[in-house]
């Protein structure tokens, strides 16, 4: 089956979106109940973290925790927004820095200034998009970004979408209010497909789309650490409490070339592995065994498969064993914990 294909469904009450690529699920995103990446508090500061260059906070949900603070009193009321999923007993992760994200714009009100996607090459095309933005933005003190998505949309379509985001960032902000409170609930599997997902696809509505259109097996096989890299050589995908090993092996292949085809095949393979998997935090892979000559072409691999990939990755190096670490945002609900 070739071409994109969008399922949103759900299973029993669990919101699910789905994204299938050339018959393959290439992106899962399920609702659960922690609280959601996007999310905003007005929380309330509580004690600081000394050495670690943080404070705790108090939150409607829970403790969360804010990195890299200064001047933050105990009692004081702070905005912040959830941005990222929590370990299993810590603390929700939240940044001071917050955005307001839609499918066109997003709204930075601590950053003021007018920026387009570098992705948008074509000048009269960013030309129109600033004269549109300009229009839809005039007066505001608040920085807005449009994001790739607008190339080719409709003006109005667009100028609706930065209103509306305008419109709620002025609405937060500026909020007097002193109590703890959830001030925006983050977006959903579903809406966040339609916001993330904006490249032409078939879209799919009705209930049962995902056992119908295949991903309810392809669901299944992401639960497993298998992952298969072609000429019989895979790679083993599993979390741990403390990281995420990847263990590649070439299987029979037993010529002169087989650990530098497989380590390309996981190259090409990891980021998708990991989002439908919904795996970040340390992840360290364990290649098969390849000359150090080759190095370069695996990381050149790597490099490019992430550039695609939404959640923010930082690929870190070569360890003195010979292992390759990364480190991902915690940015999606682990597969194993979100179907338990």
């Amino acid at each position: 089956m070739k071409g994109r294909t969008i399922i949103l469904d759900h299973l029993g009450e669990v919101e699910i979106a789905a994204l299938m690529v050339d018959g393959k699920l290439d992106d899962l995103l399920i609702d659960s109940d922690a609280p959601r990446p996007g999310t905003v508090y007005r929380a309330i500061a509580d004690r600081p973290v000394k050495g670690q260059g943080g404070v705790f906070l108090k939150t409607p949900n829970g403790s969360a925790f804010l990195r890299q603070i200064k001047g933050l009193a105990p009692g004081q009321p702070i905005l912040v927004q959830v941005s990222g999923y929590a370990e299993p007993g810590k603390a929700i992760p939240v940044t001071a820095k917050v955005l307001f994200k839609s499918r066109f714009a997003i709204v930075t009100p601590d950053a003021p200034g007018l920026n387009i996607s570098r992705s948008i090459k074509d000048e009269g095309e960013r030309d129109r998009l600033l004269e549109i933005a300009h229009d839809a933005a005039e007066g505001t003190a608040h920085g807005l970004i449009l994001r790739s998505s607008c190339a080719g949309a409709g003006a109005e379509e667009i100028a609706d979408d930065i209103a509306a985001m305008l419109t709620l960032a002025a609405t937060v902000v500026e909020d007097a209010s002193t109590e703890m409170e959830v001030l925006i609930e983050g977006d959903g599997p579903h809406v966040l497909a339609w916001r993330e997902w904006t490249a032409p696809a078939e879209v799919v509505t009705e209930a049962g789309g995902l056992e119908s259109r295949g991903a309810l097996d392809a669901l299944e096989d992401a639960k497993g650490a298998v992952v298969g890299l072609g000429g019989g050589a895979s790679m083993y995908v599993e979390p741990t409490r403390a990281l995420v090993a990847v263990d590649v092996n070439t299987g029979n292949d037993a010529s002169l070339a087989a650990g530098i085809k497989a380590n390309m095949a996981c190259a090409r393979l990891l980021a998708r592995a990991l989002r439908v998997r919904g795996l970040g935090g340390q992840i360290t892979l364990d290649l098969a065994p390849m000359p150090k000559k080759d190095r370069r072409a695996f990381e050149n691999a790597l490099r490019s498969a992430f550039r695609g990939d939404e959640v923010e990755t930082a690929l870190v190096g070569w360890t003195p064993l010979g292992h390759y670490e990364l480190q991902r945002k915690r940015a999606r609900v682990p597969l194993s914990e979100a179907l338990a």
